[in-house]
């Protein structure tokens, strides 16, 4: 999440002109830097759930970037605080 908000601060910062420019830049693709972006897609109270997760010491992460892209790809907010939600009770059920 973090990385899309700087990539997004790139461009309006004039660092860089587009995709292809930031898929260079970061030494990925461009469906990579893709990927990436859509997460902006996010609800804003989703995107600030996601930066404020604790870090991970051990184990696996709360949330994928897999699971997040599934959640970006739908642009209504209800539904993807649905989403967010049963993804959020199932990793508390994991920590219990």
């Amino acid at each position: 999440m973090a990385l899309a908000i700087r990539f997004k601060q790139m461009v309006l910062d004039g660092v860089v002109a587009n995709q292809a420019a930031r898929a260079r830049l970061g030494h990925v693709s461009r469906v990579r830097v893709t990927q990436i972006m859509n997460l902006l897609n996010l609800a804003p109270h989703i995107q600030e759930a996601i930066l404020f997760l604790p870090p991970v010491e051990q184990g696996k992460d709360a949330v994928t970037e897999r699971e997040l892209r599934q959640i970006a790809v739908d642009l209504n907010w209800r539904r993807q605080r649905r989403i967010w939600n049963g993804i959020r009770g199932s990793y508390e059920k994991r920590c219990r």
